[in-house]
């Protein structure tokens, strides 16, 4: 008669500061439990995309701390690429197991969007996977535009950003762009505050309805001559927007519209036909 004996659970803690710093902590016992705690690392791993290899790892060592706890840091350098890297225990062998998410502790990230931010920015995330795991979600943008606030009527749909180490110059722009409407393009003309960083812009329901119904991206082009730059939310510890941040959809004769945030925390506006 054989007998399996189950997984045993590792659960990874986690403290973020706002430096980018990430100290991660693990059970001296879990450790043990899934192998020696001698010459165990972290791995970190961006998630390739479907049918492609994985790419780009980081590992991180593992030590012991007072409080017999084992302990590893992500420093803010080097930075991560953008996307999802899932952590995994790196045992001796060079076998790694999936982690699930312990503590986490991020209020340091909670008002991250009230401070002025370097370029290029990069953000971590630590997070639970729809399956249970651990997981950072990390974003790397050569300049940012953080959506501060959303305002949603009866008539029109009022967006209040910041701009991240750059500043809104005369001629700038911001674009709704269809997606895969063959460079279809509606400009807004913002209003910026006094330093030029902030700024917000309306969007007229009627002015849009009439136009093509699709997806609108949106972006700002801080002067003439500037590349554009996609509006986002990502300075605080939310990693995953879309399902949380739910504004109403507005009703305009046969369309209707919606701001929402995207799987990558990107801001669009949905026009569709009403039902």
């Amino acid at each position: 008669m054989s007998t399996t004996t189950a997984a045993v659970t590792v659960r990874l803690g986690c403290v973020a500061d706002g430096s980018g710093r990430i100290l991660f902590d693990l059970p001296a016992a879990s450790a043990e439990s899934a192998e020696s705690a001698e010459g165990q690392r972290l791995l970190l791993r961006l998630r390739p995309k479907k049918g492609e290899p994985e790419k780009v790892l980081h590992t991180l060592a593992l030590e012991p701390g007072d409080d017999g706890r084992l302990y590893a840091a992500l420093d803010p350098e080097p930075v991560l690429a953008e996307g999802r890297w899932d952590v995994y225990l790196l045992g001796a062998g060079a076998e790694r197991q999936r982690l699930r998410p312990g503590l986490r502790d991020l209020r340091a990230l909670v008002d991250g969007h009230l401070r002025d931010r370097r370029t290029p920015l990069a953000v971590r995330i630590p997070y639970a996977t729809k399956d249970g795991y651990f997981a950072i979600r990390a974003w790397l943008r050569p300049v940012h535009a953080e959506v501060e606030r959303v305002d949603v009527s009866d008539g029109s749909t009022t967006v209040g950003a910041r701009l991240h180490s750059d500043s809104l110059a005369a001629g700038a722009t911001v674009r709704l762009r269809l997606r895969g409407g063959g460079g279809t393009v509606r400009d807004l003309k913002p209003l910026a505050s006094d330093d030029g960083h902030g700024f917000f812009f309306t969007v007229d329901h009627d002015a849009l309805a009439a136009a093509r119904h699709g997806v609108w991206d949106i972006f700002v082009q801080p002067s003439p001559d500037a590349p554009l730059v996609r509006l986002a939310r990502l300075l605080d510890d939310v990693a995953d927007r879309k399902e949380v941040f739910v504004y109403p959809a507005v009703t305009v004769d046969e369309a209707c519209l919606r701001p929402y945030f995207t799987v990558d925390n990107d801001l669009s506006l949905e026009v569709r036909r009403a039902v």
